[in-house]
């Protein structure tokens, strides 16, 4: 990109000749080379990706998996929120640059100034270019991002020693819309041996799926304020993430002794998420061998993930299997909150629903032709506030929110699906009080709403025979 900013206004590589080429040419190989051997993405638009800042012999391939799929957004995608952890200098809150633009072997980015003058306001956020002097977390990102995107601009932000609320403030403030993409700069576990970093890579991977940024510590990943940020941020905005590839150097350079972990990760809107066909269909192959199972054998299958399985199966979620036939309810059982691989949680709730649900009886062999079915998958139940009945039902959004009712030890459950038969918020909550236990009319101070959005898709009658995973 040609920028009319004078040289002094932009800022040098510094890594480049060492963690990557310096070379526009070799640069260029390089990063398209780990882009190609990056692994295919099951999600089309992440609003935020998570990716490592190591060396690109070392974390390249790792990096290119979470960049890949951005080039499809080319044309849509003008601002890049870059945000990582603070390496070389010790401080405290966020820092940024007063550069009006970034160079590495590929071109100059602009800076985006009024997003970052909008930051300004904040505590704690100050222009320090001395702690991005010798700084690589973000400033490896870029050439990545050069080559997958078009005409961007960039917001940096480097994290020192600031609390999730900060970097959650900061993120807030410029999440935009489609045109922005937030990227998350983080290595994750230093210098163990092999089998304790995959380990503790693989905690911290279901940690981020989980958005559980209260889990992740340095320990755990260098850019863990970056991450908690984002993560809690995500949460709230009802975004789902999805672990594409987790290595470490002992893969990538083959010393296993003392390693560096790698993740990518990529965060979408979750009301909009869709998994791909050949996934779906999986999943519902799996469910009717889970009932299929049950009906022969009369208990359920022991289920485990096998290798090569497509991220989307592996990443915990939340699922709910339903079941009808003949248009009438036959079965409906799932998990609020995620807590194992989406490919058991359906496999498991689908079993329960033929055979665990107590409001029927257990499906029998002769039943299975005739029943259809429907999995949900759940977003992360989000806590509602309200003031009084009146106010938690004018916030409730039909046929999008799913609604969890919780009050002194009982809990009701209703998924988006419910408003096709409940069509009005008011009822909605009624139904869902009596569902929990509870008088039509009963409310108390410490009643408490969640609400969540799900992926639904469905398989009807007819076809019995499923696939085992």
């Amino acid at each position: 990109m040609s920028l009319d900013i004078a040289p002094d206004r932009i800022r040098a590589p510094r890594m480049a000749g060492s963690w990557y080429p310096a070379g526009r040419e070799e640069c260029a190989a390089v990063v398209e080379a780990c882009l190609r051997a990056g692994r295919a993405s099951p999600v089309p638009e992440p609003k935020v990706v998570v990716a490592p800042h190591a060396g690109f012999s070392y974390s390249g391939e790792i990096a290119g998996t979470a960049f890949k799929g951005l080039a499809a957004r080319a044309g849509r995608i003008r601002r890049v929120v870059l945000v990582g952890p603070a390496h070389r200098v010790a401080f405290k809150g966020l820092a940024t640059t007063g550069s009006d633009a970034w160079a590495t072997p590929l071109g100059a980015v602009p800076v985006d100034w009024v997003a970052l003058r909008a930051l300004m306001a904040l505590p704690g956020f100050a222009v320090m270019d001395r702690a991005f002097e010798n700084e690589h977390s973000l400033e490896v990102h870029l050439p990545f991002l050069q080559r997958a995107l078009d005409g961007f601009s960039i917001v940096p932000i480097l994290v020192g020693d600031a609390g999730t609320g900060l970097v959650r403030e900061a993120l807030e403030r410029v999440w935009g819309g489609p045109e922005t993409l937030v990227s998350v700069s983080s290595d994750l576990s230093h210098f163990l041996d092999y089998d304790a970093a995959r380990a503790l890579d693989g905690a911290t991977a279901r940690h981020i799926e989980l958005l559980a940024h209260d889990r992740i510590d340095a320990s755990g990943a260098c850019g863990h304020r970056a991450l908690a940020g984002a993560l809690s941020l995500a949460r709230s905005r009802d975004l789902r993430a999805t672990g594409l590839d987790t290595r470490n150097s002992g893969d990538t350079s083959g010393r296993r002794d003392r390693v560096v972990g790698y993740g990518a990760f990529a965060l979408e809107h979750a009301a909009s998420a869709r998994l791909p066909d050949d996934d779906r269909r999986r999943l519902l192959d799996a469910a009717r061998y889970a009932l299929r199972f049950g009906a022969e054998h009369g208990r359920e299958p022991r289920a485990s993930l096998g290798g090569g399985l497509p991220a989307s199966l592996t990443a915990h979620r939340a699922s709910f299997v339903s079941l009808e036939a003949g248009g009438k309810l036959r079965g409906c059982v799932g998990s609020v909150v995620a807590h194992r691989p989406l490919l058991l949680d359906v496999i498991s709730n689908a079993w329960k629903a033929g055979f665990a649900d107590k409001r029927f009886p257990p499906l029998t062999v002769e039943e299975l032709s005739g029943i259809e079915l429907e999995v949900s998958v759940l977003s992360f139940p989000r806590p509602m506030r309200f003031d009084g009945e009146g106010d938690l039902v004018r916030q409730l959004r039909p046929d999008i929110d799913g609604l969890v009712l919780q009050d002194a030890g009982r809990r009701g459950v209703f998924l988006p699906s419910v408003w096709a038969g409940v069509p009005r918020a008011d009822a909605f909550v009624r139904h869902l009080k009596r569902k929990a236990g509870f008088a039509p009319d009963h409310w108390s101070g410490t009643l408490r709403a969640f609400r969540y959005t799900a992926e639904r898709f469905g398989d009807p009658a007819g076809r019995p025979e499923g696939r085992a995973p």
